[in-house]
């Protein structure tokens, strides 16, 4: 299992700021997770001991069959579940460390989440969804209207910022949904099957534009997915089986 970066030092200013990173450590760290529900003979066993790092800067794929405990395991690293043993870090954050209002202004401030049923409030616009983040970090406004209007230009949105999700096809939702996750500049972003209500097409088109915004934003990003094509474009993959996880090129 890689225990750093993965990146290699160079010479000159590029290798000061690869060397930086690298002493930063990797955006998560997940060490001998264990997490089941029930107990006795009916409880059932997500997680055994799951350990692996994300490294800055990079898309990581999670792939595993339906009921393989991805969702057990993003809702852990996104601190939405506690684990019963072992130790998550989240950008140098230890999650073990927080209480409900630290966990709170984690995901808030430092995690952008991306779900597969998109999550846009209906009877908000485009523009109005994409805000909401910075809304409740009560962000100047002349900062939000101009964020928004730069998410969604990145995203291919620009000209849809009016309308409604009910106006937008599958895949125009799932990019809103994504503006919205950057919206508070966040270090690491979750994707929990955001391409499973897409057509093939649509979906390659959504993740590639998931791996354009981990380089253009800078970001890291941890994608649950099944899709074989869509694993291709991770900088790296993690297979979830039987509770424990394995790690390919």
């Amino acid at each position: 299992m890689t225990d750093s970066t993965g990146t290699k030092s160079t010479g000159g200013q590029g290798g000061t700021a690869v060397a930086e990173e690298s002493a930063r450590g990797p955006m998560v760290r997940v060490e001998d997770l264990h997490r089941s529900y029930g107990t006795g003979a009916g409880a059932v066993h997500a997680l055994r001991g799951v350990s692996f790092d994300v490294p800055r800067g990079e898309l990581v794929a999670l792939k595993g069959r339906s009921g393989s405990g991805k969702t057990t395991l993003l809702n852990l690293v996104g601190g939405l579940d506690s684990p019963d043993r072992g130790r998550i870090t989240v950008d140098g954050t230890d999650l073990s460390e927080l209480g409900e209002n630290g966990l709170l202004e984690l995901r808030r401030d430092r995690i952008g989440f991306i779900f597969q049923s998109f999550g846009l409030i209906p009877i908000l616009t485009a523009a109005e969804n994409v805000g909401v983040p910075m809304r409740l970090r009560k962000a100047d406004p002349r900062e939000r209207e101009d964020r928004v209007a730069l998410l969604l230009s990145l995203v291919g949105l620009g000209d849809h910022s009016a309308q409604r999700p009910g106006e937008l096809s599958g895949g125009q939702q799932q990019r809103v949904a994504i503006a919205r996750a950057l919206a508070n500049r966040p270090a690491l972003l979750i994707a929990d099957e955001p391409t499973g209500q897409l057509d093939a097409e649509t979906g390659l088109a959504v993740m590639e534009l998931l791996r354009a915004v981990v380089r253009s934003e800078g970001v890291t990003a941890l994608v649950a997915t099944h899709d074989a094509q869509l694993l291709g474009l991770a900088d790296r993959v993690l297979e979830l089986s039987d509770g424990h996880i394995a790690e390919y090129a």
